[in-house]
């Protein structure tokens, strides 16, 4: 079984920035990779970003492109997302998950284990 715990969400105007934590508690962090989704009002749940198990590879949905980064530590048990220049329509609540992989997937059904969800509120 693998933990997560996200945190950093708030309240944020257009045009600001937010980190995202993730701190994993359980099986060996290293092992897995770690994305992020998203899921605004009335919307389903969206693939956002993902980092391979060592942070040699990252992909990012069209939506993030050139304003989110995704990083990890694995000392700290702790993956992150550094969202800049935040729209209103990046308003949702914001996931992490884990997949015991080599790779960088993006689909939510490749995911085993889920936080329980932080609040990203923009105001416009």
């Amino acid at each position: 079984q693998v933990q997560l715990v996200e945190s950093g969400g708030g309240l944020v105007q257009a045009g600001g920035s937010l980190t995202l934590s993730c701190e994993a508690s359980g099986r060996i962090f290293s092992l897995y990779a770690m994305g992020w989704f998203r899921q605004g009002p009335g919307k389903e749940r969206e693939f956002v970003a993902a980092i391979s198990w060592s942070g040699g590879n990252t992909y990012y949905a069209d939506s993030g492109k050139g304003r989110f980064t995704i990083s990890r530590d694995n000392a700290k048990n702790t993956v992150y997302m550094q969202m800049n220049s935040l729209k209103f329509e990046d308003t949702a609540v914001y996931y992490c998950a884990a997949d015991r992989t080599m790779g960088v997937p993006r689909l939510e059904g490749a995911y085993d284990y889920w936080g329980q969800g932080t609040q990203v509120t923009v105001s416009s």
